[in-house]
């Protein structure tokens, strides 16, 4: 037989038997005892257990006070401030937005576009990224110590 035969009678086995029920390997294999859960199963707490008809369903007499139910949430720490920064990166950062910036709101409202605002735009969007990118520095930080790890 050639190889083309041996797979083209692989899939005539595979379409004849496509609506066929798969054998279940594990019907075999008992049911593990550790996994059985008895008819009465205990109930902790008394979480499944329906109230009384005089007793309404959100009161309980073991339930906590609405102050404890509170302090058990996890609230957390309010957010470090932001920093400040200096003078000089905060006008970068306006530069970088503030000609773009300009320059959308000219289109959209008909605003004069003479050359030179256009030109002061964005020579403020390039001078505010130039100077924000040469003040990033490309050292280690100060506090890094002597081993500054692999060097290549």
């Amino acid at each position: 037989m050639t190889p083309q035969s041996d797979e083209d009678e692989v899939w005539r086995q595979i379409v004849a038997s496509f609506n066929e029920k798969a054998e279940d390997a594990s019907a075999s294999q008992p049911w593990p005892d550790r996994e059985n859960v008895p008819e009465e199963a205990p109930d902790p707490g008394g979480l499944l257990q329906e109230p009384s008809p005089g007793e309404e369903a959100g009161e309980d007499e073991d339930a906590a006070p609405a102050e404890d139910r509170e302090e058990d949430h996890y609230i957390p720490p309010p957010p470090p401030p932001l920093p400040q920064g200096d003078a000089v990166s905060r006008m970068s950062w306006l530069a970088l937005f503030g000609g773009p910036a300009y320059l959308l709101l000219a289109a959209l409202l008909d605003w004069p576009r003479d050359g030179w605002i256009v030109f002061a735009a964005v020579s403020a969007f390039i001078a505010g990224f130039v100077t924000l990118v040469v003040r990033m520095g490309d050292g280690p930080p100060p506090d890094s110590g002597w081993d500054d790890g692999a060097v290549v």
